[in-house]
């Protein structure tokens, strides 16, 4: 293996290929004629004595060999992209840039909206993807370099990364506005165990608190549905389930729908939000700017 002939172009054409397992897709990707982006690839299999991709109706196949490199190639594209962001100057009002941020269930629903308005005013050109954290590897969207940004309820994992908490919450019973228990004092702990739950089943916040002070009692919650989170407006609004849910994502329901946020009949636990990122874009201007604005709206989210 010849590694003076790799040159960054062609990393970037083997990168690109490895994630759209299309010749022409990379090309696009890339903006290249399809025929520069093949002699290209040409060009590395010769260096790398490998094939690399291997035409099948799926696609590119990549051989064994583009699979062992694939990750170290990727990371090691990102790392010069970070370190090339980092070098430049960032301007909110004329920069065109874009942002990945993945968020929990709770940063989606009280933080996104008003972080995106924020954005709009302060940086046009600025695009925002929020992504839900349910379905990511946090450690790894970051280290690849795949997410800027990850908001909820993680600490930093390893040393590698930073963190920096925004707010604190607490949870909440949402029911609907004309429900029996939602007057003043009509939801004791009693209740709450006779009462039909939602389970929030797309939320990794734990509720097992509810279970643990219920079960001192003799108690025991009853389970009426497991549901995502965005059904639970319409569970609500059409049975006499409740839910237990961070109090405010559950005030941000009842800001568009006939429900009630009424507080659990004992102390709950602290639900902490908190941002994590990589440690080694701390200085870099245009993060330092997206986190600035991420901790300023999030002190004023209500």
């Amino acid at each position: 293996m010849d590694l003076r002939a790799l040159d960054l172009n062609l990393l970037v054409v083997f990168d690109a290929v490895m994630q759209d397992r299309s010749v022409t897709k990379a090309a696009a990707r890339l903006n290249m004629a399809q025929p520069a982006l093949s002699h290209a690839l040409g060009r590395l299999r010769q260096a790398l004595g490998d094939e690399l991709f291997i035409r099948t109706p799926e696609g590119m196949a990549p051989t064994p060999k583009a699979e062992s490199l694939g990750d170290g190639v990727r990371a090691a594209l990102n790392d010069l992209r970070m370190v090339l962001n980092s070098a430049e100057p960032f301007e909110p009002a004329t920069a065109e840039r874009h942002f990945a941020i993945a968020v929990n269930n709770h940063a989606a629903l009280v933080l996104a909206a008003p972080l995106a308005a924020a954005v709009a005013a302060e940086a046009p050109g600025v695009l925002l993807d929020f992504r839900p954290s349910g379905t990511l590897d946090l450690a790894d969207g970051l280290d690849r370099g795949e997410l800027d940004l990850a908001i909820g309820e993680t600490a930093a994992p390893a040393d590698r990364f930073s963190d920096l908490r925004l707010h604190d919450d607490r949870f909440a019973v949402l029911m609907r506005r004309d429900h029996a228990v939602a007057a003043p004092g009509a939801l004791t702990t009693a209740t709450l165990a006779a009462l039909p739950h939602l389970v929030i089943s797309s939320s990794r916040e734990s509720v097992g608190f509810v279970d643990e002070v219920l079960a001192r009692d003799g108690l025991s919650r009853r389970i009426g549905l497991h549901a995502p989170l965005l059904a639970a407006p319409a569970a609500l609004l059409q049975s006499e389930m409740i839910a237990v849910m961070s109090e405010r994502a559950a005030i941000e329901f009842a800001r568009v729908a006939p429900l009630a946020v009424i507080p659990l009949p004992f102390p709950s636990p602290p639900l902490t939000t908190a941002v994590l990122w990589r440690r080694r874009l701390t200085a870099a201007p245009s993060h330092r700017w997206l986190r600035g604005l991420v901790r300023r709206i999030a002190r004023t989210a209500r």
